[in-house]
């Protein structure tokens, strides 16, 4: 297998580039899931972020990696979620120009966050191909440095430093679920993980409704699935992304989907014996075992990393009132 630019070096850096910026978050023992899922849960609360989601790691490593002409020039991406809100504070902490082109469709509140953040809003097409193009012409026009969510290398190592912070709390952790969309989060907490303690088992999740890095791990090779609208929206995946890709097939032992009435259990699960608030699409590690998509032991240490920057207050009281939630692409 041809050589990977990501290794346990360039995630260490991140963490110790982006320490000044990100929160630390804990890991929690929730020893009330236990009997639910069958094993010892520990939950890596993401929520607790700035943003409330993951994305600041990537979106901080990758701004601090640049040389001060480069930030003064600017970086650009593309994200009506949390990738798109994560470059924009971050901009806005280290003083960066910051882009954001976001779907002619976009809800408003995604638009006036961006905007409330310092990031100048472009609106572009809905179709992703579409829109990218655009991305593109803007970032040659202009000399922006481009700041993909999930793949580039950079964004993948701060992402990574999740893996860092479980495997510091929690040396003897026997396996990790990760929420996979993009695949720019497991591709960095793999590689973290595996290089460390190869013995460890990854495990990627992806809602039924859109897998296609579970499809593409029984093909053999990257392929291009039909997407369904999905309570796990923030997980869209037509195709795994082309960088990451080879690192999953590397480190990760294994990929699952759930069903969408799995997901609304995790979702209440989480809420009503963790106490926390997360997000659809981060529950899927928990919907996986509720489902029986991959079994779990006793005595084995799981940790599930979750997170609630994209959540919507009115679909997670409809889940937990066990009310009709429509799922979205």
């Amino acid at each position: 297998m041809e050589k990977i630019p990501l290794c346990l070096d360039d995630i260490c850096e991140a963490a110790e580039r982006i320490k000044p910026y990100v929160v630390r978050t804990p890991l929690l023992r929730s020893k009330p899931m236990d009997k639910f899922l069958g094993c010892k849960v520990y939950l890596k609360p993401e929520m607790l972020q700035i943003t409330g989601a993951f994305k600041m790691r990537g979106a901080m490593n990758k701004i601090l990696s640049l040389s001060q002409e480069e930030r003064d020039r600017g970086i650009i991406c593309s994200s009506s979620g949390n990738h798109g809100q994560a470059c924009a504070l971050a901009g806005k902490m280290t003083g960066t120009h910051v882009v954001v082109v976001l779907p002619e469709d976009a809800p408003h509140v995604k638009i006036d966050k961006a905007k409330a953040l310092g990031a100048d809003v472009i609106l572009g097409p809905r179709l992703y191909k579409d829109r990218w193009k655009m991305v593109r012409e803007i970032q040659e026009k202009n000399g922006y440095t481009m700041a993909h969510g999930y793949e580039d290398y950079t964004v993948m190592a701060g992402q990574g430093t999740i893996g860092l912070e479980i495997l510091e709390d929690l040396p003897y952790i026997d396996t990790i679920f990760v929420p996979v969309g993009g695949g720019g989060l497991i591709a960095g907490v793999a590689t973290a993980v595996k290089e460390i303690n190869p013995k460890i088992r990854i495990i990627g999740v992806q809602a039924k409704a859109s897998d296609g890095y579970v499809q593409s791990r029984k093909a053999g090779h990257r392929v291009e699935v039909e997407c369904f609208p999905s309570l796990a929206d923030g997980l869209g995946c037509r195709t795994p992304g082309e960088n990451p890709y080879p690192i999953c097939e590397k480190y990760v032992d294994d990929f699952v989907s759930v069903e969408e009435d799995d997901i609304k259990e995790a979702v209440k699960l989480v809420a009503g014996e963790a106490k926390l608030v997360a997000e659809p699409s981060s529950c899927v590690g928990i919907a996986a075992i509720l489902g029986k998509e991959i079994e779990v032991k006793p005595d084995e240490n799981v940790a599930f990393i979750l997170t609630s920057g994209n959540w919507d207050i009115d679909m997670i009281g409809k889940i937990l009132n066990n009310e009709h939630v429509d799922g979205m692409l």
